[in-house]
């Protein structure tokens, strides 16, 4: 005699209710333990439309070129290296918070570059910017 087995086969089916209760309570525990910062702008000022010319800027920075050739340049007038200092200084008077850049060519020679910017902080400047020139 033979005993016959009969294999029950369960079907077996995963409950997803727990799992969907947990992903709910530990999302609504991130969004009441997240703290919301409004971060600062920065304030715009829009010109009207019967401004034509835009309002000189007090500081805007003191400019000061260095051709390929040497020639030094603040704001458009050609100077030497020695008056730097004093040109820096007239410039400052007008606009006392502005700041200085030197925009230097590649191929200008690197004691010239010296000499402008502690020309600049001879002046009283304490940053001196020093950018590569445009083409």
């Amino acid at each position: 005699m033979r005993k016959h087995r009969h294999v029950i086969e369960d079907e077996t089916e995963v409950d997803m209710t727990p799992m969907l209760d947990i992903v709910f309570i530990m999302l609504i525990f991130f969004i009441v333990t997240t703290s919301f910062i409004k971060e600062s702008g920065i304030e715009i000022v829009r010109p009207n439309d019967n401004q034509s010319e835009a309002p000189p800027n007090p500081t805007s920075p003191i400019l000061i070129r260095i051709s390929d050739t040497g020639d030094v340049s603040i704001s458009g007038r050609l100077v030497d290296v020695a008056a730097v200092q004093a040109n820096v200084e007239v410039e400052r008077s007008k606009k006392p918070k502005a700041a200085v850049i030197v925009q230097v060519n590649e191929t200008s020679a690197t004691g010239i570059l010296v000499s402008v910017v502690d020309q600049a902080k001879k002046a009283g400047v304490g940053q001196v910017t020093v950018t590569k020139a445009a083409k």
